[in-house]
């Protein structure tokens, strides 16, 4: 499959604003005023559809300054052309719109006008026409334009989530702060205990299971004299359940990663209600079952490829009873930022993939993941843009520059806020250089040298948070001494290793690892029980 190339990576800049003399030939007679109004200063577009397909243009609003709006010209590079829908780079053959000058539009409602266009309790579709306000950007197109879908983000939507109310959101049950970074509590910051939550994407098996058994090996110990623990968010296609059920036995939290890890972004972005249920409610189901995990604890999850679903994805975690997701960003700041509730407005903005962030109120956590910075050294450096996920980090390439990064970044944490600091990895990363897990156990047992540092689960974070204790009562903090130090041995020696197959994966067998009863078909999405379908 050909892949779809970095725009700016990809971009001859050959003529930004000092435009070559070809260029300026094609503009001649051109009224850039009216060409660029009302379009968006980021949004590429042809001036024709006659000449090379390379070639896009933005509007420059010539500074801060403001003055005439120019045209900038940019290229992409040879054998590459520019798809004008997806704004991006990519090569000639995968590009079927050569013969469009722009992106499609979308019809808008009008919302700001000088005198009211409906009644009370009403807003004007594109056209005028006036709707109960419930009805936009309820998923459904109410409006003949359907513009009443068409601007629905989290500054837009017109039934957004009201602005964080300390009076009205108070702990255990709900926790916001105007820009994030406030601590729970009102603790200060020298007693807040530095949480480190250490979490890896994808299945469990054989691939990784002593990576997992080495890292957290049981006696590595925290503060109060519990194991170090982590979160898995586990897939479901080639995971191992009785390792799975293993890792839950010692206290580690089991959390979901979807059933069938799609590899289309857009099915993720754009899931339906019943989309994300049938993933993620459907792969704690086969979690619960083969895995034997019956303590209802199986109450986060993270969307592939971070492709946060909106609201849609919320109102399932909701109704489904999912008390956090830990799928969006937030930007590298001064100041990290601490997990918050979604009754109010999220206090960041939506960067994450595809910007699809939630608008409305809902009754979920959500476990941010503050970007990390990568400079090599921070006080010489130029500012790069974080990365989420520690094998985001692209200029990682040895162990001591992995060293450095995890270092630096706990000491942003610790020395500002102690927000907890998330490490999030995909295990195949770690192993890929065993310099990489020697120097993550380095820096797990340098930190457990410290008194006031803890490796805790995403769940054991809303914990404390929902109940803040400062540092000198935690060793008697008893929502942290479940499963603390667990001995003894696995629940089964040698799981079934049952030879399955599905009509929804014709020409497929599959293994199921499992210290329970083998079922009759390999769950999948429409029989997660594998029990057989429902017709």
């Amino acid at each position: 499959m050909a892949r779809v190339l970095p725009v700016l990576g990809l971009f001859v800049l050959c003529c930004a604003l000092a435009a070559s003399q070809e260029t300026r030939d094609k503009l001649e007679g051109i009224d850039v005023e009216e060409v660029c109004q009302d379009r968006p200063g980021d949004e590429y577009f042809r001036l024709d559809t006659e000449s090379d397909c390379r070639e896009v243009y933005r509007c420059d609003n010539a500074g801060e300054n403001g003055g005439a709006p120019r045209l900038a010209s940019i290229k992409c590079s040879g054998g590459l052309a520019f798809d004008i829908t997806r704004q991006t780079c990519d090569w000639k053959t995968n590009v079927k719109n050569c013969d469009q000058n722009e992106k499609p539009r979308k019809a808008k409602p009008i919302f700001k006008t000088d005198e009211p266009i409906c009644p009370e309790g009403k807003l004007s579709c594109g056209d005028g026409e006036c709707l109960d306000k419930e009805l936009f950007c309820d998923g459904k197109a109410n409006c003949k334009d359907e513009s009443d879908e068409n601007a629905c983000s989290v500054d837009d939507d017109p039934n957004r989530a009201p602005e964080c109310d300390p009076t009205q959101c108070a702990l255990p049950d709900c926790f916001c702060s105007a820009d994030g970074t406030r601590i729970p509590g009102g603790i200060e910051p020298q007693q807040v205990p530095q949480m480190i939550t250490i979490t890896f994407n994808g299945a469990v098996n054989v691939d990784n299971i002593d990576l997992y058994e080495e890292i957290f090996n049981g006696n590595r110990q925290n503060p109060n004299g519990c194991s170090i623990k982590g979160t898995f968010f586990v897939s479901h296609k080639y995971t191992n359940y009785s390792a799975v059920q293993d890792l839950h036995r010692k206290g580690h939290e089991i959390s979901v990663f979807s059933l069938t890890h799609k590899d289309d972004p857009n099915y993720w972005t754009s899931g339906t209600y019943d989309d994300w249920l049938a993933e993620m409610a459907g792969a704690r189901l086969i979690i619960e079952r083969f895995a034997n995990i019956t303590d209802g604890s199986i109450i986060g999850m993270r969307a592939p490829y971070l492709r946060v679903g909106g609201n849609k994805q919320f109102e399932m975690m909701a109704d489904q009873f999912f008390v956090y997701d830990a799928s969006i960003t937030a930007s590298l700041g001064r100041v990290p930022i601490w997990p918050y509730t979604l009754y109010f407005r999220m206090p960041h903005k939506c960067n994450g993939n595809a910007h699809n962030c939630p608008s409305r109120s809902h009754p979920v956590w959500e476990m941010v993941m503050n970007e990390l910075d990568r400079r090599d050294d921070p006080t010489f450096d130029e500012s790069l843009p974080g990365c989420h996920m520690v094998d985001s980090c692209s200029n990682i390439a040895s162990g001591d520059q992995f060293g450095r990064l995890l270092r630096h970044n706990f000491n942003r944490h610790y020395n500002s806020n102690r927000a907890p600091l998330g490490l999030h990895f995909h295990a195949s990363w770690l192993k890929s250089k065993k310099e990489y897990k020697d120097e993550l156990i380095k820096f797990i047992e340098e930190m457990l040298g410290r008194n006031d540092v803890f490796f805790v689960t995403n769940l054991q974070v809303i914990q404390w948070m929902q109940n803040p204790v400062e540092l000198n009562a935690l060793r008697d903090f008893q929502e942290w001494k479940e499963k603390c130090d667990v001995k003894g041995q696995p629940y089964c020696s040698l799981p079934n290793a049952c030879p399955l197959t599905t009509r929804e994966l014709p020409g497929e067998t599959l293994r199921l690892f499992t210290c329970m009863e083998c079922p009759n078909n390999y769950p999948w999405i429409l029989d997660p029980t594998g029990d057989g379908f429902s017709v």
